[in-house]
């Protein structure tokens, strides 16, 4: 069923009445060493059809040290509606806090630097998602398929959107548009939200949006999830950079299920219980052979699948065969590094005898 329901025609035509005002958007885009990507993220958000005396582009810096701050200089000199504000934090967390305390829109959209945004129309079929659905914030899919990747990027885009590749509880590969929970998927927001439930935890250096999302379903708001508003995310380029990118996501899992208990899962902790598995497994297996073979029969049993699951993908993919030498060493780079983040977290957070403190009240605003 449609949404919006069919209203019945009217039998007197209505008066004319002045086509409303495009709502005002704010685009916060926090960055930190983006010189590689924020040049083509920054073109494409000038180029959307939507009056620039409607928008303002926020790019927030946590203090690059390549050349990032030069490229997007060149779009501020160009265009009046993209600012560049300093984020001594260097966090992400803080710079959405930044851009949100400079913002002046009626909905403000988080953008990543390293994505794709497809369509010209992006501002529109926003505001209209929020207009349609009465939404108090609006969530999308963000696939990694973009264009020019390699044939490890392509591995690594395949790998995160099946199955075992993320979070089972997670819409962010989904393509239904329905109401869903904020959870991973909301990015653009009403002001009043903030208002109404604080600000990013500047405690988080990943899994911020996720935790401030949480908040966000806590209070009983609403999502519209609509593939309408997609963007592509650039994979990582290397297995390392991936497992890298896993650990920060492992940690910030980790900070989550202290904040908030509510979200502790079977699925979020199975990387951990993998990783803790092969730590403590081995030397065990050295004491016993029963415990040596229940050892190799868990390690051969999740060969087993990561080799299936990845001629499953290839399948599906009979133009792209060079994906089957990356997918076997993708999967244990996402499994092994989000379950060595969120160990290592839990152990420090053990050491320092208590929770990640919450950072949620109104940052100073920039000058």
């Amino acid at each position: 069923m449609s949404i919006i329901t069919s209203r019945a025609k009217l039998r007197a035509r209505p008066t004319p009445v002045a086509a409303p005002a495009e709502p005002f958007l704010s685009v916060v885009v926090p960055i930190r060493n983006e010189e590689r990507f924020i040049g083509q993220t920054l073109a494409d958000l000038v180029s959307q059809d939507w009056d620039p005396a409607r928008v303002e582009i926020l790019v927030v810096d946590g203090e690059s040290v390549d050349a990032t701050r030069d490229v997007v200089m060149r779009f501020v000199e160009r265009f009046q509606h993209v600012r560049l504000l300093r984020n001594p934090k260097c966090w992400s967390s803080a710079a959405r806090n930044i851009g949100v305390a400079t913002s002046r829109g009626d909905y403000v959209l988080i953008i990543d630097a390293h994505c794709e945004i497809p369509d010209t129309n992006y501002f529109r079929c926003l505001c209209d998602a929020f207009a349609r659905s009465g939404a108090d914030a609006i969530g999308r899919p963000q696939p990694l398929d973009v264009t020019g990747a390699s044939a490890r990027q392509r591995a690594i885009a395949a790998a995160r959107s099946s199955p075992l590749g993320h979070h089972p509880s997670s819409y962010i590969y989904s393509y239904a548009e329905s109401y869903v929970p904020a959870h991973s998927v909301a990015v653009a927001y009403r002001r009043a939200v903030f208002d109404k439930i604080g600000w990013f935890d500047e405690s988080f250096d990943a899994c911020e949006d996720v935790e401030f999302n949480q908040r966000f379903d806590d209070a009983k708001l609403t999502c519209f999830f609509t593939p309408q508003v997609l963007v592509r995310y650039h994979p990582r380029p290397s297995l390392r950079a991936l497992f890298k990118q896993m650990t920060r996501y492992g940690q910030g899992r980790a900070r989550l299920a202290c904040k908030h208990p509510e979200t502790i899962s079977l699925g979020s902790f199975l990387p951990a219980m993998f990783v803790l598995g092969l730590i403590v497994g081995l030397p065990l297996s050295w004491l016993n052979p029963y415990l040596a073979l229940v050892y190799a029969s868990v390690c051969a049993l999740y060969v087993f699948i990561v080799l299936a699951t990845s001629l499953q993908i290839v399948a599906r993919r009979p133009n792209q065969w060079r994906l089957g030498a990356w997918l076997p060493l993708v999967f244990p780079a996402i499994h092994i590094g989000a379950g060595f983040g969120l160990l290592r977290e839990l152990v420090m957070v053990g050491l320092r005898r208590g929770k990640p403190a919450a950072a949620t009240a109104l940052p100073t605003k920039p000058r």
